[in-house]
């Protein structure tokens, strides 16, 4: 191959690179103005920004897609998310994909499992693999309703 060819082969790689990147870094984060989990539409003839939100607890996992425990994890926090929807909000969080939320909520290791009350205060933390037993127990013991659904 002649050396312009490998140039231009190479000036295209870089551009592309530097696009990625450029992309990357302009992504616009969800500005919260869509309504959070657990969020209740106002009857359909209302006005169109009028929504009631019910303020639920919360619990972030932050964790990582490659993760061993977090993998175990996973269908744990499906689960919950699916069956106990109307007591707490589930919410998982890459920390490999987004490292600038775990380094918002002080992640040293993962997963790390934070319970948050519907005004936003952390109530309890926990690192490591925690079972749906467990964290509904611990639910029980900050005093959230889980509707003694095990």
């Amino acid at each position: 191959m002649k050396a312009p060819a490998k140039i231009l082969i190479v000036g295209a790689v870089a551009v592309a690179v530097v696009a990625a990147i450029s992309l990357k870094q302009n992504k616009t984060p969800a500005t919260g103005n869509a309504p959070v989990q657990g969020a209740v539409a106002a009857s359909s003839q209302a006005a169109p920004a009028a929504v009631v939100t019910t303020k639920l607890p919360r619990l972030v996992d932050l964790g990582a897609g490659r993760c061993i425990p977090c993998k175990t994890m996973k269908p744990i926090l499906g689960d919950l998310k699916a069956n106990f929807a109307s007591h707490f909000i589930t919410e998982f969080i890459d920390v490999w994909e987004n490292p600038d939320e775990g380094k918002k909520y002080g992640i040293e290791m993962i997963p790390t499992q934070i319970f948050y009350d519907a005004e936003g205060q952390e109530l309890f933390r926990h690192t490591g693999f925690y079972g749906k037993e467990a964290i509904l127990a611990k639910w029980k013991e900050l005093g959230v309703d889980t509707g003694d659904r095990e």
